[in-house]
């Protein structure tokens, strides 16, 4: 595989830019794409905005905003890329006909990635020529500053180029979680999607706002996870005995009705409920301001 120097970045929504901010950020440098009108600009601004963090972290050598280019024709973007990295809408046949064109268009040598946050890596790649070259690299927003990624094999993967993938993805800075056996949603969007699909009905049952919702995460359990995560957490739930005692403790209250598997439907009603409480949270901030005072 070339020595990375030029990342193409395909679809350069939040997901996008965060990769493209990223690899700027790195001393890379970065050529996109995106269809979409104004485009560009979007970019352009997603970009600045996240540097100011990206300053604070401390910036490789030769890092520069500038190094970025922008591009409407896909084919430039595939062959002057040393590694490319898609970020389109999560629709399965969009991706599997994008990673067709994309395949046809890239030499055989150059590592292409899918941000996906659960679509199955043997089907995107399945109409490829050269699926052998073919992962997941599922980030976390905000990508320039979280540092896991996901990487996930399709049946057709090599395990060289997972291993490639993951260099790249360390050379840049990130974590990478090889998820060993492709499973949908792979593992840390399992895990959020339990708790996303908890809150959607402690609010539309009347239970509890957006914000205590929020709260109970933010001031308790949350701050736990982010030291530790959930398993070593409640091993120190255990005492001296550790986990074993904690499961004969409180395993018995996981066969109580305390939480409920399928999520609610999305009526209107919720929606509303959701978009309101969530409105009143920002007070008036727009995302680009609360992006900002999360970053800092």
């Amino acid at each position: 595989m070339h020595k990375i120097k030029t990342v193409g970045i395909v679809g350069t929504g939040v997901i996008g830019s965060g990769w493209a901010a990223r690899c700027l950020a790195h001393g890379l440098d970065v050529i996109a794409t995106d269809p979409n009108p104004g485009a560009e600009e979007r970019l352009r601004v997603k970009v600045g905005n996240a540097w100011p963090a990206l300053q604070t972290l401390g910036l490789m050598p030769n890092a520069n905003p500038n190094r970025l280019r922008f591009t409407t024709d896909l084919e430039e973007v595939c062959q002057t890329s040393h590694f490319i990295q898609e970020n389109v809408p999560e629709q399965e046949d969009l991706k599997r006909n994008l990673h067709r064109e994309m395949d046809a268009l890239t030499p055989p040598e150059v590592m292409i990635a899918s941000s996906s946050s659960g679509l199955l890596p043997t089907r995107i790649q399945a109409d490829c020529r050269y699926p052998v070259r073919v992962v997941i690299g599922h980030p976390f927003n905000p990508v320039y500053l979280l540092p896991l990624v996901e990487v996930v094999g399709g049946e057709k993967t090599l395990k060289s180029s997972i291993e490639k993938a993951i260099s790249f993805y360390r050379g840049i800075g990130m974590y990478p979680l090889h998820v060993r056996n492709e499973i949908e949603g792979y593992i840390s969007d399992r895990l959020q999607e339990a708790l996303w699909r908890e809150a959607l009905h402690l609010v539309n049952d009347g239970i509890a706002t957006t914000a205590e919702i929020d709260d109970a995460v933010v001031y308790g359990p949350g701050l736990r996870w982010a030291i530790m995560g959930t398993c070593l957490t409640f091993h120190l739930a255990g005492g001296d005995d550790g986990i074993r005692h904690m499961l004969e403790q409180f395993g018995p209250a996981l066969k109580l009705p305390w939480t409920k598997l399928e999520a609610p439907e999305l009526t209107d009603s919720l929606i509303e409920r959701m978009v309101t409480g969530t409105q009143q949270q920002a007070a008036g901030q727009s995302v680009t301001e609360l992006e900002r005072l999360r970053d800092d």
